[in-house]
């Protein structure tokens, strides 16, 4: 048994699915079957592994932790042939911060909370439990790979590791300009005067937020109007007094991306919630 095979076979076991990687530290193309996706199959954010071709097609998507494909016959031979293992962080429900120099750690450090740490060769993966989406270059140096990624295995790492802080979710969601500059344009009460804060602890926003987003994770069919109706409501209980901030509106983004809406409905949705409610300047 090789090296990357018996790793592959031990990531799997702990619910890590692995992938085999070539030279130059890419995935191994499609097959002549699959090639341009002829088989029809899609890589989903949910369930590696888009269709029944025995071999490890499709890149991050062909990840599993089924030892009995991972000892197929096709699969002992890219791992034969293998120049590393990968994974798919968001299928081990992960994300990995990877900070490619010097100065990306440092921003990590002052920024981000202690998590595990693995050593790559030119910076360091930061491990957080949890699945989000992923995004390249999210800062200088900085990229975040989780959901339809993947990252090179280098090992365990050190550290406990640490859930999924609301500083990396922020940093893949462009907020909406309403919630950018929200004492200016989700101020202002429907009566045409400022309305009284709610918030007397930061609990109550926070809860709300919190509410919203696991209604949103939670909705299974009509993913547009639970996006929308969700908004409105976190609107209308909070958008009033000028409290909610960049963070908040990135959360709620960041829970429909994640069921499949893009960046533009999520957008359409907010603009439209608060034009309902009449909380935009006219």
């Amino acid at each position: 048994m090789s090296a990357h095979l018996h790793t592959a076979l031990s990531l799997a076991a702990h619910g890590v699915p692995p992938l085999p990687l070539r030279v130059g530290k890419v995935p191994f193309g499609n097959c002549p079957a699959c090639a341009k996706n002829e088989c029809g199959g899609r890589p989903s954010m949910k369930t590696p592994g888009p269709c029944t071709c025995p071999n490890p097609c499709h890149g991050w998507a062909a990840a599993t932790t089924d030892p009995n494909v991972i000892n197929s016959g096709p699969w002992v031979r890219a791992w034969r042939e293998a120049a590393g293992v990968a994974y798919h962080p968001g299928g081990a429900g992960l994300t990995v911060v990877d900070l490619d120099n010097a100065e990306a750690i440092a921003w990590a450090r002052a920024n981000l909370p202690a998590t595990r740490i693995v050593s790559t060769t030119r910076g360091e993966h930061w491990l957080y439990r949890g699945a989000m989406q992923s995004a390249n270059a999210v800062r200088p140096g900085v990229d975040v790979k989780s959901l339809m990624q993947y990252a090179r295995w280098l090992g365990p790492g050190t550290g406990a590791m640490a859930a999924l802080p609301d500083a990396v979710r922020a940093l893949t969601v462009k907020a909406p300009p309403a919630a950018h500059r929200a004492p200016q344009t989700v101020s202002a009460p429907l009566s045409g005067q400022r309305g009284e804060c709610p918030h007397r602890t930061p609990t109550y926003l926070d809860r709300g937020i919190a509410m919203a987003e696991q209604r949103i994770t939670e909705a299974r069919e009509a993913i547009h109007a639970t996006v929308y109706r969700t908004f409105l409501a976190v609107l209308s209980t909070h958008g009033r007094c000028g409290c909610l901030t960049e963070t908040h509106a990135a959360r709620l983004f960041t829970a429909a991306q994640a069921k499949g809406e893009t960046v533009r409905h999520c957008t359409d949705a907010w603009t439209n919630a608060l034009t309902t409610l009449g909380l935009t300047h006219g």
